[in-house]
């Protein structure tokens, strides 16, 4: 699906003597140099009601520039109309709650059905940007926060934030096993040695730290604070892992589920059908990238993962009793 652009605005004086292209990225820095240079060879911009073609143009002051722009995606992906869960949104940034079975970038048997198009659909002017604004992902059934650009300015300071590690992320899940005092996990994370689509704690790997922080012991499960110190992918699962303390439902790293005797036929029946990793990123902490005003979002746990966390309580509470 095509998405109209169309831009007014006038050169002003003081940027006599510039080219075209540069010009234009002042009076429209929402777009890239190169977006706007492409619309140009593209004959989308006019000055003074005349096509011009060449970027190199020099503008002198008063023109009025026009853009009739078509924009279809970041290079070709379609725009879908795929419902998107606003947390909250400003003129530089989107905060959305992703669901479960929504994957993040258009890659093998999803190219058409992800975060990324949705992005495109919703906010045509995404296409000018860099993976449509994307700057940190979430698997595709791990639910929660997921911070994204809507300017090319504020993508990079995000981006440069979350290399300094001044993002903070936290996550809720619920993992196998008993866990009996807060930890961390410090192991690096790598290509798994012969699953290579998988993840492993490997010497060789990059440096990974996970915080866990105890919000109910059950009988047989935890439930876990999460906050991640550095970004590696599939990273809470990998560690969870690592620890023998797999999140529940994780189709990858963990083995079929433990059911201990004496396990209540609904608790059964629920892991049994939990389908996807029992972890949400309920927290986002982060300075703005433009304003540089603090700010943090919390979201609560989807019905799945409460009504896991409710079959684990009376189970326990029964079995106590």
């Amino acid at each position: 699906m095509k998405k109209q652009i169309k831009l007014n605005a006038v050169v002003a004086t003081l940027q006599f003597g510039q080219r075209l292209d540069q010009a234009l990225k002042e009076l429209f820095p929402k777009y890239s140099r190169s977006c706007l240079k492409t619309w140009i060879l593209k004959q989308y911009v006019s000055v003074n009601g005349m096509i011009a073609d060449k970027a190199k143009k020099k503008v002198f002051g008063g023109e009025l520039i026009s853009i009739h722009a078509e924009i279809t995606d970041t290079t070709c992906l379609a725009s879908r109309k795929i419902k998107l869960n606003i947390v909250y949104e400003d003129a530089d940034i989107l905060l959305i709650n992703k669901p479960s079975q929504l994957v993040v970038h258009p890659g093998p048997g999803h190219h058409d059905d992800t975060v990324m198009n949705a992005l495109l659909y919703h906010f045509p002017t995404s296409a000018c940007i860099p993976r449509a604004g994307i700057v940190h992902r979430l698997d595709k059934d791990t639910t929660g926060l997921m911070v994204i650009a809507k300017t090319i300015p504020a993508q990079n300071n995000l981006l440069e934030a979350l290399q300094k590690r001044k993002i903070t992320r936290e996550y809720e899940a619920i993992v196998t096993g008993r866990i009996i005092i807060d930890g961390k996990v410090d192991a690096p994370i790598g290509r798994h040695v012969t699953k290579r689509t998988h993840m492993a704690v490997n010497t060789t790997g990059k440096p990974a730290l996970t915080y866990y922080h105890i919000i109910k012991n059950f009988r047989s499960h935890t439930w876990l604070k999460l906050r991640l110190d550095t970004g590696r992918t599939h990273q809470i699962r990998v560690h969870m892992s690592h620890i023998t303390h797999p999140i529940v439902g994780d189709p990858i790293y963990s083995l079929r589920p433990r059911l201990p005797k004496g396990f209540s036929e609904d608790l059964i029946t629920t892991l049994c059908s939990f389908n996807r990793q029992a972890l949400h990123a309920t927290m986002l902490r982060m300075s703005h990238p433009i304003s540089g005003i603090a700010m943090e979002w919390h979201t609560k746990l989807p019905q799945d993962m409460l009504a896991l966390i409710h079959a684990i309580r009376i189970d326990t509470e029964n079995f106590q009793q």
